[in-house]
């Protein structure tokens, strides 16, 4: 069974299950394109979906869509979301209101998901039209005592009232300090560490509640629609390393106060992803679309390969370079399946299979999978047939389309039948060490260069 780091429990846990295991993600904010960065989150998620599922566990995903504008960004660093008015200029700039800009790039989102084969989630609720839900949580922790109202309508979350808050992310309640953009503490909050579940407004995107017209705080959000569509006891919530603190942290807060008792038994996180050394972020200037890896003539899955190649707990450096390597390895790949389908049949490399899967279940180990695929991949000695059967059984959980080019005609990739010609002419020539490199340069294309008496032929 899938063992795999437990960011509060500070080990690798197994995932116990029987029959299913319901997990929550924290989904995207719908006014922007998400950037690769922020794809390889969602990878994490899936990749732990297709790992148990191939053990026969069930899994019930929840992931939701963040389209209320005051919870899309965070500029002030409290962790209580931003102003309405930002959501709603951007809206008019681009010729739309604030749920129609939301609906254009919640679409977007499920079209680079899809692109790279990502499994939908059973339940992927939307903020907006699920208000009500946060509003009976704030109530219900207002009359536990872990939450208070002041004059003005806000409602706050009592910190000091959950004794083991920081358990995730290692701060202690003792130790915070405001948060360094604040000038002062708000003098509402009865310690510097409260945070907003609900706030005043009369906005385009405000709702009434009890304490008066507004909108709900940052966190409260993904409290609620957990606890409503996964139950009180769930098993795995994964997300950025970036939402540890506060998110995950005020999360927890709220869900198990709520409840009396804890909620989620494992917490997963994946790390940061850097492009070019650099963050990927809009400040930086340093954001790479999915569209924009497209649009360089590059397989989407390339994306997802290249996710492959480092653990979901590694800090990936992600540059155009190692996508252009993983792009060629997709078509290679692709393009050997295909090779071999035309092979007669063989039953699976068994130990193969069992050392990759046993790699997936080490705390999704996928660099390691990889590398011992690329093994069989060079491994004469196992039947081509063989081969065929592993791989598509592998690609289960790769999900790299590594079937699509069975039965199709050989078309060769951009730039090889020059190459291909070039290597001819090497031959004619008694160059051997250049026909060497050429059919090396052929092979990373995914094309196979055999040489017969007749002349040289490709696969």
């Amino acid at each position: 069974m899938l063992r795999i780091y437990d960011t509060r429990a500070r080990q690798v846990e197994e995932i116990e299950a029987d029959r299913a295991v319901r997990m929550y993600t924290c989904g995207p904010t719908v006014y922007r394109h998400a950037h690769v960065g922020n794809l390889r989150t969602y990878v994490l998620s899936d990749l732990i979906r297709r790992v148990l599922e191939r053990r026969r566990v069930r899994v019930v995903a929840c992931r939701n869509i963040t389209d209320v504008g005051h919870l899309v960004e965070d500029p002030s660093g409290d962790g209580e979301g931003t102003d309405e008015d930002k959501v709603v200029a951007q809206a008019r700039a681009e010729g739309r209101s604030p749920r129609e800009l939301a609906r254009f790039y919640e679409d977007a989102f499920v079209a680079d998901t899809a692109a790279l084969n990502l499994r939908p989630p059973e339940h992927a609720p939307r903020a907006s039209e699920t208000v009500d839900l946060m509003i009976e949580l704030i109530a219900q922790l207002v009359e536990r005592g872990h939450a208070y109202t002041v004059p003005d309508g806000s409602v706050f979350f009592d910190v000091q009232s959950f004794p083991s808050y920081g358990e995730i992310s290692g701060n202690r309640l003792d130790a915070l300090r405001p948060a360094h953009r604040i000038e002062a503490v708000d003098p509402r909050k009865r310690f510097h560490a409260d945070w907003a579940l609900w706030k005043p407004g009369d906005g385009e995107l405000t709702w009434d509640a009890p304490w008066g017209r507004g909108f709900p705080g940052w966190h409260v959000e993904c409290s609620a629609m957990s606890l409503r569509f996964l139950g009180s006891r769930f098993d795995l919530h994964t997300g950025g390393i970036d939402l540890r603190f506060p998110h995950h942290e005020d999360e927890r807060a709220q869900s198990n106060a709520a409840t009396g008792h804890e909620v989620v038994r494992h917490w997963v996180h994946g790390e940061h992803l850097l492009f070019d050394g650099r963050k990927m972020a809009k400040s930086t200037g340093n954001v790479v679309l999915l569209s924009d890896v497209v649009a360089a003539g590059l397989d989407p899955l390339a994306v997802r390969l290249a996710f492959l190649e480092h653990r979901y707990r590694q800090q990936l450096n992600l540059t155009w370079d190692t996508l252009r390597a993983a792009d060629r390895t997709v078509r290679r790949w692709r393009a050997r399946v295909a090779e071999w389908s035309e092979s007669p049949s063989a039953p699976m490399a068994t130990a193969y299979a069992e050392r990759v899967e046993a790699a997936f279940d080490d705390d999704l180990d996928t660099p390691s999978a990889l590398r011992i695929l690329r093994e069989l991949e060079r491994d004469e000695s196992v039947a081509p047939g063989a081969k065929f059967e592993t791989f598509l059984h592998l690609d289960q959980v790769l999900a790299l389309d590594l079937s699509s080019e069975i039965g199709k005609p050989k078309v060769l990739p951009p730039g090889a039948a020059e190459s291909l010609a070039a290597r001819e002419r090497a031959r004619e020539a008694g160059d051997w060490a250049a026909s060497d490199r050429l059919r090396d340069e052929l092979a990373e294309m995914g094309v196979r260069v055999s040489d017969t008496p007749e002349g040289q032929i490709w696969a």
